[in-house]
């Protein structure tokens, strides 16, 4: 935004004033925007979470504080090659197993394209687990506060602003009127680069923590004074998250009203924003924003009223989100490696031929581990059907190796993701793809951030004509291949 349309700005703060927002009746919501295709919400084992984390490994950390974060979100995946998105509380959290459990069990009936979907718990002795839909492209707070290549462009942040508002009302709509702590960190990004509200914070808060993490200069005037959050405490946050996408800063809404007041705009809008909008835009945003941050909480607009104002701002709708952020979405245009392209075309021999080579570079002290073991003649005789299943992987025996990988596996003195990778590969050569499929995952847990682990699920999955799950699969492997090459 920029100095370009703050003369149009200048009148905003006396529109606000006049409380030009009409209240709409959420009970006439009629939202159609659920969605089909989610398995309905279940219960999980503790065992079954830990095998689609690769035992809650620190790889698979995407808490935006890692490990330090008190409830720790890891990503996952399971054994549909669902990506998920597991959120695994602090032992002091959740004492109350019931409570937990009803909780879940609530949230997890709500399906909407514009929520990050609750699909799952656990509850297992401590453990309190919660199991959502994996948003693979980041959170708002990392397009607005840190991004690297662009900064967010306009029309998107008014599309972030009505999905938002569109999430808020289905969930008002569903009985789900509060959601705790709302701020950029609890907007994420999906495939495509559609903004997801998180379902997490709609869950009741625990006991271990308060209902606002942020600074209190962004928490509601009321819950000051009360420690309560109400349906207009959760319009304020929102309120605050329309400052944070007309700034591209996290600033405190008493001073975002002083500027207002002070007719001084050029300190409150993005610089990185001039000349992308018309001026009256602006002048609405900031509008809509006041009225949620209004100290008296039932001067503040619904959800349902929020929609209506924030609808006519849309633009460049037929635009998909995907190219207004910038993200690369589909593996149809990815620049393949070799061996992603060898997977897409189910071309065992050139994979054997990459594995060959590959020897056993990937797998971290496994020759320390090995050295140790020796000692025993039936060690020896344990690293001599390894040394076996070498010699007829590389003669493309594949049934003997087979076996000998076999052998050396259920003994179980050391985990090695080449060798699963090896047996994998076997599998698929004698036609065997779901035990392949089952190998490469193994290889993928004992090693999760090894791209050829999600390039054999890859080809496994293809062969078994599961398509979709395959691109997810090749998909995840170029990100990994991508990473570990460092471009």
């Amino acid at each position: 935004m920029g100095c370009q349309c703050s003369k149009l700005l200048l009148c905003c703060y006396d529109s606000v004033q006049s409380g030009q927002i009409p209240e709409a009746d959420v009970a006439d919501n009629e939202n159609d925007a659920e969605v089909g295709g989610l398995p309905t919400f279940r219960e999980y084992t503790y065992d079954q979470i830990k095998m689609a984390t690769s035992g809650f490994a620190v790889e698979n950390i995407v808490s935006e504080h890692g490990e330090k974060a008190p409830n720790v979100v890891y990503k996952g995946k399971l054994d549909n090659q669902m990506r998920i998105a597991v959120k695994r509380f602090n032992r002091s959290a959740w004492p109350d197993a019931r409570q937990f459990m009803e909780e879940a069990k609530a949230v997890g009936q709500l399906r909407n394209q514009r929520l990050a979907n609750l699909l799952g718990c656990c509850c297992e002795g401590d453990e309190r687990l919660l199991l959502a839909e994996y948003m693979p492209n980041e959170t708002l707070a990392k397009h607005l506060f840190h991004w690297e290549t662009q900064p967010m462009k306009w029309v998107m942040r008014l599309r972030v602003a009505l999905h938002l508002a569109e999430a808020l009302e289905y969930c008002t709509s569903k009985g789900r009127t509060l959601y705790h702590d709302l701020n950029a960190y609890r907007v994420l990004f999906d495939e495509e680069g559609n903004p997801r509200l998180s379902c997490f914070g709609l869950m009741k808060n625990s006991r271990d923590g308060k209902s606002y993490s942020t600074n209190l200069a962004f928490t509601p005037p009321e819950y000051l004074r009360t420690g309560r959050v109400t349906p207009e405490s959760v319009t304020y946050s929102f309120g605050t998250l329309l400052l944070d996408l007309i700034s591209g800063k996290h600033i405190p809404p008493s001073r975002a009203l002083d500027l207002i007041r002070d007719r001084n705009l050029e300190m409150l809008t993005d610089s990185c924003l001039e000349g992308q909008f018309i001026n009256d835009d602006g002048t609405e945003l900031v509008r809509v924003a006041t009225r949620c941050l209004q100290a008296e909480p039932r001067e503040r607009p619904n959800p349902k009223s929020l929609v209506a104002a924030l609808l006519p701002l849309q633009k460049e709708t037929e635009v998909p989100s995907h190219v207004l952020m910038g993200i690369q979405h589909s593996t149809a245009s990815l620049p393949l490696s070799p061996l992603a392209e060898a997977c897409v075309r189910k071309d065992l021999t050139a994979i054997h031929e990459v594995l060959e080579k590959l020897g056993y570079k990937d797998d971290e002290g496994a020759a320390t581990e090995l050295s140790f073991q020796m000692w025993t003649n039936q060690m020896q005789e344990t690293l001599n059907s390894k040394k076996k299943g070498d010699v007829a992987f590389r003669h493309k025996d594949f049934s003997s190796a087979i076996e000998c990988y076999s052998q050396f596996i259920e003994v179980g003195t050391m985990m090695s993701p080449t060798l699963f990778a090896r047996r994998s590969l076997s599998y698929l050569m004698t036609d065997t793809p779901e035990e392949a499929l089952n190998d490469a995952v193994q290889a993928q847990v004992i090693s999760p951030v090894w791209h050829i682990a999600s390039y054999l699920q890859a080809v496994a999955l293809f062969v078994l004509g599961r398509e979709n799950e395959a691109r997810v699969a090749l998909h995840e492997g170029y990100v990994l291949e991508t990473k570990k090459n460092g471009s």
